[in-house]
């Protein structure tokens, strides 16, 4: 359930960043096939960061100790970018045109996630007598 929650919130922040990033591009028709691909697109997007970015994190260390920690979001612009390139393989009306508006976009996917985060209270903190 809490994968499932965290898919739809990231949608909800793909989303967000669609309607702000003028290069995010978001092309099917019906809001029902909209909703569809930006979920397929969290969950492709949530993938790559579970695989590739811990392997980027411990290849590039030292990058993250230099520009301490600013190198985190071209990381993650890229990663964004790697997304709507797996998309368009997918068959998914899901483009990013550029790294710029990629960078942009995974920063707006970051902050928006973040607020979501915070809104929908997660279960696995609570204690075992709570639930």
């Amino acid at each position: 359930m809490y994968l499932l929650i965290r898919a739809v919130m990231t949608a909800a922040a793909l989303a967000v960043a669609t309607w702000l990033v003028p290069g995010i591009e978001l092309t099917s028709g019906s809001t029902a096939s909209k909703v569809g691909t930006l979920l397929a697109v969290a969950v492709i997007f949530g993938l790559i960061n579970a695989f590739l970015k811990p392997i980027v994190k411990l290849v590039g260390c030292l990058f993250y100790v230099l520009t301490l920690g600013l190198i985190a979001l071209v990381v993650n612009g890229l990663l964004l970018w790697l997304a709507s390139w797996v998309a368009g393989k997918l068959s998914l009306p899901f483009h990013i045109t550029g790294f710029w508006a990629a960078f942009w976009g995974a920063l707006i996917v970051s902050v928006v996630g973040w607020l979501l985060s915070v809104l929908v209270p997660d279960r696995l903190d609570e204690p075992r007598e709570q639930r």
